[in-house]
């Protein structure tokens, strides 16, 4: 492997760790304001349908840049196998978070596609949520501290040279570009929730 071909991987990985840094604050934030939503659900359903459609933008980009750090580790791309993966516990923790939070944003769509009706579906969805919180606390716990030295970095023009990486522009377009489907996604499920707002 060429010298410069080194130093690209290894920016690789530290890109693909900063946008997941960027992602994970913008998921932070939207997943407190849906939380905020649950005691007032009645009054509050509308917000709450929408924050939760738009968490499908920023969720999906989480899901593509920790799947592909899992891909090039496991296939021994040398850059990510020296960065090495996170701690056991969450690596364990994993394909849980996953599993869960697919089954919660699951049940969430269908339960606005099929309307209110639906106890069971309802069931499945408030248990989802219930399993979903206990482990999205632990990864959140375990992530916290590193999270601001991961997001912020590419929105600082000023940042010294040490702290600077190439691709900061392609990395903020990919985050607003989640955002913006998100958005889109978060009107479109107002346009068909009706029957949960009348």
């Amino acid at each position: 492997m060429r010298h410069k071909d080194k130093f690209e991987i290894v920016d690789g990985v530290a890109g693909n760790a900063r946008i997941t840094g960027m992602v994970s604050v913008v998921l932070l934030v939207l997943l407190i304001a849906e939380a905020a939503t649950i005691p007032l659900i009645g009054q509050l359903r509308g917000p709450h349908i929408f924050i939760g459609m738009l968490l499908l933008g920023p969720l999906a980009l989480k899901f593509f840049s920790t799947g592909y750090r899992f891909a090039r580790y496991y296939a021994h791309t040398p850059a990510y196998v020296s960065h090495g993966p996170p701690a056991l516990g969450l690596r364990l923790l994993a394909p849980v978070l996953v599993v869960t939070t697919v089954a919660l944003f699951a049940t969430g769509v269908a339960l606005l596609i099929v309307g209110p009706d639906n106890g069971q579906l309802q069931f499945l969805h408030k248990l989802s949520f219930i399993v979903w919180v206990a482990f999205i606390s632990v990864h959140l716990l375990g992530h916290l501290v590193e999270l601001p030295g991961l997001a912020m970095p590419d929105w600082r023009r000023s940042a010294p040279e040490a702290v600077r990486l190439a691709g900061a522009g392609p990395r903020i377009l990919l985050l607003t570009s989640a955002v913006t489907g998100g958005l889109v996604l978060g009107f479109l499920g107002l346009a068909v929730a009706g029957s949960w707002l009348s």
